[in-house]
């Protein structure tokens, strides 16, 4: 009963008018929406709405949230769920956002049992807890640079679809079961590679912040398979085709080369 009545709601959200202003917003920050076809556009709208409306977004550091903020988030989030029926980042609860990169502590293992505690700036992270962190600068300049391979949203959000098993894991729960096998040996095999590459100082069409771990580099290649699909069809094309498979969509399609 629950879930009819907030399929119900959500229908309602998203056939509402899209504000003037808000289309304002999307058009001067995040040009991906304009190389969509008009029912993906729609749809986009649609998925936006929802999620400036179910998810609670707070002002850190002095920050006054404005609808500009809320849209620019939203529609990066909104294209990597644009394929899915029904997904709106169901772990995530909180999005918070800071006017600037933030100082986050830092805890690192060392042989011997030893545990360092630090600090590091940082300009977004996903927290297991169902919360996402952003920097506004850095997520508005992810979305008016649309072809550069860098985008902090998209990052952090494809965590949120990682975690949606409470792991984080570059493996998201969402994928059908006739596409384990082949993601798993894709994706390690692109990892390894990945990782290989970075270790030689070689050039990496990837973020080398991939190399981190297999969550990381999950989250670098969705960047890279939104922003710059065509080269990554080139380079890359198993990791292309199997993000292809997961997100339901083609970029390359699309995105300008």
């Amino acid at each position: 009963m629950f879930s009819w009545f907030r399929n119900r709601r959500r229908k309602r959200l998203a056939a509402r008018p899209f504000p003037a202003e808000w289309s304002t917003a999307l058009r001067e920050n995040f040009p991906h929406s304009q190389w969509l076809s008009e029912p993906d556009r729609l749809r986009l709208l649609g998925i936006i709405q929802i999620l400036i409306a179910e998810k609670y977004w707070e002002g850190c550091g002095g920050l006054q949230l404005t609808d500009e903020i809320r849209v620019t988030i939203a529609a990066q989030a909104a294209l990597l769920v644009l394929g899915f029926d029904n997904e709106y980042f169901s772990r995530l609860v909180t999005i918070l956002v800071y006017p600037s990169q933030y100082v986050a502590p830092e805890k690192t293992s060392l042989p011997g049992g030893v545990v360092v505690e630090d600090e590091s700036e940082r300009l977004g992270e996903a927290w297991h807890t169902g919360v996402v962190v952003l920097s506004w600068p850095d997520a508005l300049r992810g979305g008016q640079l649309p072809t550069d391979g860098q985008n902090v949203v998209m990052h952090e959000f494809a965590h949120v679809l990682d975690s949606a098993d409470q792991m984080f894991d570059g493996t998201p729960d969402l994928l059908p079961d006739d596409q384990y096998e082949t993601w798993r040996d894709v994706m390690t095999a692109e990892y390894r590679r990945h990782t290989r590459a970075a270790a030689q100082g070689r050039w990496t069409l990837l973020d080398r912040y991939g190399a981190k771990s297999e969550a990381e580099f999950f989250a670098v290649a969705t960047e890279c398979f939104f922003e710059r699909p065509q080269q990554m069809q080139a380079r890359h094309p198993h990791l292309y085709d199997v993000l292809r498979a997961f997100y339901r969509q083609n970029p390359a399609q699309r995105v300008p080369a």
